[in-house]
């Protein structure tokens, strides 16, 4: 018999229930009766591990989404150092994930989702079963509902005072603008005068002279 081992595969043969060679890419003969084939997918994948309840350094809950790079890199220890190799996988990045959240407060990771990227832990926890992690990242944050309101309000605190203080900076400017004003007519009458002629002169302005002020 034949069998064919594509480029993005590698094919483990066993002869007698013995692993006895790696096929590489390409076509190969061998013998149905004794043998057994076991083809492995070396091309790049993606874990997700979705809705992870886990506890901050500050005791606050948070969900957290994670996704992991990973791929094949021996296919005899892939496939026979774990049952399940893709289950011890999926927990190592669990471990990862719940440590690098315990090791910060709520209010870091808000800020700085970064920390939660890295993917050290997980590489070695499962290079013995002939996986290499390139990546692990966190995807989404989700806090509980009164978490997300406590957070929401604090964010419209911040903006209401951020306008109350443009408005009493604005409040300021006025008051001393006219402040000023006040200050330039009292030590110059003839501004003032001079000012009342150009609104007369202005159409369908009426102007009331009051007689006190005449010289």
């Amino acid at each position: 018999m034949h069998t064919t081992v594509m480029e993005w595969q590698r094919t483990l043969l066993y002869r007698d229930g013995t692993l006895d060679k790696v096929l590489e890419p390409g076509r190969h003969r061998y013998d149905q009766r004794r043998c057994t084939l076991v083809p492995v997918d070396m091309r790049p994948r993606q874990l997700q591990v979705t809705g992870q309840e886990l506890l901050t350094r500050d005791g606050l809950s948070l969900r957290a989404s994670f996704a992991a790079r990973w791929v094949v890199v021996d296919p005899v220890a892939y496939t026979t150092g774990a049952q399940y190799p893709e289950s011890v996988l999926y927990a190592a990045v669990q471990e990862a994930a719940r440590d690098k959240v315990a090791a910060h407060t709520l209010d870091e990771l808000i800020a700085d989702r970064g920390l939660l990227t890295g993917a050290e832990e997980v590489a070695a926890a499962v290079a013995e079963i002939g996986i290499e992690v390139s990546n692990l990242r966190a995807r989404d944050l989700m806090l509980p509902g009164e978490l997300r309101k406590a957070a929401l309000e604090t964010v419209l605190a911040k903006e209401r005072g951020r306008a109350d203080l443009e408005r009493a900076r604005a409040e300021a400017a006025a008051l001393r603008s006219l402040a000023n004003t006040a200050r330039l007519l009292d030590e110059h009458p003839a501004l003032l005068r001079l000012r009342t002629l150009q609104l007369a002169a202005t159409p369908g302005t009426q102007v009331i002279l009051d007689p006190r002020d005449r010289a």
